[in-house]
C-alpha cells in the first residue's frame, strides 16, 4: 500500500525551518498555538458529523471515532488552558481555518460514507490531516528543545508532548483501516492508493493555503486546484474547478493574512519591512508552479 507524507512547503520550506522562525516571535507562536487549538476543537465537529452519517455501521469504527472524538476534544482542553494562562485571545484565528480550506477543497460527490468508496475517501483525509499533525507538532517541540529556555517554552512543549503520541495514534489507527481494506483485493490496494494519493494532495493544498503568503500565492492555488481536479472523472471536472476558483483567486483570507503580516512587522520592526519582508514575499514569484504530484512516496 502507497505511503503518503506531508510535502514541504512550496517543495523547498520544511516544517522544522518555519517552526525555527515561529518561536523566536511569541506573537507568532501565539497564532500557531490558537491554530491549533481551533482545528482541534473543529475536528470534534467533523468526526461527530462522519460518526452521524455512518449511522452505525460498522459499528467498530464508530466506536474508534467515538474515541476519537474524545481525544480531539482532549487536545482542544489542554491547549484552551494554555492559551488561556499564556492571557491570550481564544477566537477565531484572524487567517481563516485550515479544516474549512480542506472542506472547501474536498469533492463531494462520493461522500456517502456508508459506500465503501466514500468510505475509503472519509478515512484518507483523516489519515492525511493526522499526518500533518503530527509533523506540525513533532516540529514545533524540536524547535521549542533548541530555543532559549523559558518558564513559558517549556509549558507549550510540555502540553504539544502530550498531544503528540494521541496523534500518532491516530495516525496508525486510520493506516491500519486503510489497509485492512486494501488487503481485501487488488482493486480494493487499487481503490485505496488513489484515496490516500488524492486526499494528500488535498490536505497539502489546504495546508499550503494557509501558510503561503508570497507573491504568486494566488496562481498556485489555482495550480494545486488543476491537479486535484485531475483526479476526479472527466465529467466532473469542470463543475469541480468552477465551483472553486474564485476562492483560489479572490480568496479575502488571503489577503487578510497578508495584510495582518505587514501590520506586524511594521508595528515590531519596521526597518525589517523593506529589507526582509518585501524580499521574502516577492521570492514567491521564483516558484509560481509547485506540482502537487510529488505527495506520494512508495
Amino acid at each position: 500500500m502507497a505511503v503518503t507524507y506531508p510535502r514541504k512547503i512550496l517543495n523547498t520550506i520544511s516544517a522544522r525551518e518555519v517552526m525555527t522562525e515561529v518561536v523566536k516571535k511569541r506573537d507568532l507562536q501565539v497564532l500557531f498555538l490558537n491554530s491549533y487549538r481551533f482545528n482541534e476543537q473543529r475536528s470534534c465537529l467533523e468526526l461527530t458529523s462522519l460518526i452521524e452519517s455512518l449511522n452505525g455501521q460498522p459499528p467498530e469504527l464508530v466506536r474508534d471515532l467515538a474515541r476519537h472524538v474524545s481525544d480531539e476534544a482532549r487536545h482542544a482542553v489542554w491547549l484552551t488552558d494554555l492559551l488561556y494562562e499564556m492571557g491570550e485571545d481564544l477566537g477565531t484565528p484572524e487567517s481563516g481555518s485550515y479544516i474549512d480550506e480542506l472542506n472547501r477543497l474536498l469533492d463531494l460527490n462520493g461522500s456517502d460514507v456508508q459506500r465503501e468508496d466514500g468510505l475509503i475517501a472519509a478515512l484518507a483525509s483523516i489519515n492525511a490531516t493526522e499526518k500533518r499533525g503530527c509533523q506540525a507538532f513533532s516540529a514545533h517541540i524540536a524547535a521549542l528543545r533548541e530555543a532559549p529556555a523559558s518558564e513559558e517554552n517549556s509549558r507549550i512543549r510540555e502540553t504539544l508532548e502530550r498531544i503528540l503520541p494521541e496523534e500518532a495514534a491516530h495516525v496508525s489507527w486510520g493506516s491500519r483501516w486503510l489497509g485492512r481494506i486494501a488487503s481485501r483485493s487488488a482493486d480494493h490496494r487499487a481503490r485505496v492508493n488513489a484515496a490516500k494519493r488524492k486526499y494528500g494532495m488535498i490536505e497539502h493544498a489546504a495546508f499550503e493555503a494557509g501558510m503561503d503568503i508570497t507573491a504568486g500565492a494566488e496562481l498556485r492555488r489555482l495550480g494545486n486546484l488543476v491537479e486535484i481536479a485531475n483526479t476526479l472523472p472527466v465529467w466532473e471536472r469542470p463543475a469541480y474547478l468552477l465551483e472553486r476558483l474564485p476562492q483560489a483567486l479572490l480568496s479575502q483570507d488571503l489577503q487578510k493574512s497578508r495584510l495582518n503580516a505587514v501590520k506586524r512587522v511594521w508595528q515590531e520592526q519596521p526597518e525589517l519591512l523593506i529589507e526582509q519582508f518585501v524580499p521574502m514575499f516577492l521570492k514567491g514569484l521564483q516558484n509560481l508552479r509547485p506540482s502537487l504530484a510529488s505527495t506520494t512516496s512508495n
